[in-house]
């Protein structure tokens, strides 16, 4: 006799056990012609050009992840919705499930919204990334005699080793 744990468990271990028999069926199936037209990386049909470990910008993500909570947001307020759109729900305890219901989600939204605000005003949603501004130099060494060095040390660019 087995207990409910013990039936999910049964499930799990089956579950995995389907996993690797379809897995293992197709192993055997398909071909497998590796060269180095298939090892490549593909990149939409174009030949990869230069190094695939590029600099990724992070503003994109900071923007993908603002979107991504938002989006979830929304599946968090549409079941909201629904439940505080049914009079029966709210009848049942005089009004008060619907005053809770709204509280709850004003606090809900008030939270996103700050963090929003706090996301814009720290300017993470700022596209065009600001100009950085130069630090005085407090050095004892005249600012010219950094000058003259740098220009002793300049390679002109025919001169420069590829």
């Amino acid at each position: 006799m087995l207990t409910d744990f013990g039936i999910i468990l049964l499930f799990i271990i089956a579950g995995f056990a389907l996993l690797g028999v379809v897995l293992g069926i197709g192993r055997l199936l398909r071909p497998h012609h590796p060269n180095p037209e298939k090892n490549t990386t593909y990149e939409s049909g174009e030949d990869p050009v230069g190094n695939a470990n590029v600099q990724f910008n992070v503003r994109f993500y900071v923007v993908a992840l603002i979107f991504v909570l938002f989006e979830v947001e929304l599946v968090f307020l549409f079941p909201w919705a629904v439940v505080f759109g049914n009079k029966d729900l709210i009848a049942q305890t005089d009004g008060q499930w619907g005053w809770f219901a709204l509280a709850e989600m004003a606090v809900f939204v008030g939270v996103l919204a700050l963090g929003l605000a706090y996301a814009w005003v720290k300017g993470y949603l700022d596209w065009v990334r600001p100009q950085p501004k130069a630090t005085p130099l407090n050095s004892p060494v005249p600012a010219d005699l950094y000058g003259k060095l740098n220009e002793k040390y300049r390679t002109e660019p025919s001169k420069v080793k590829e």
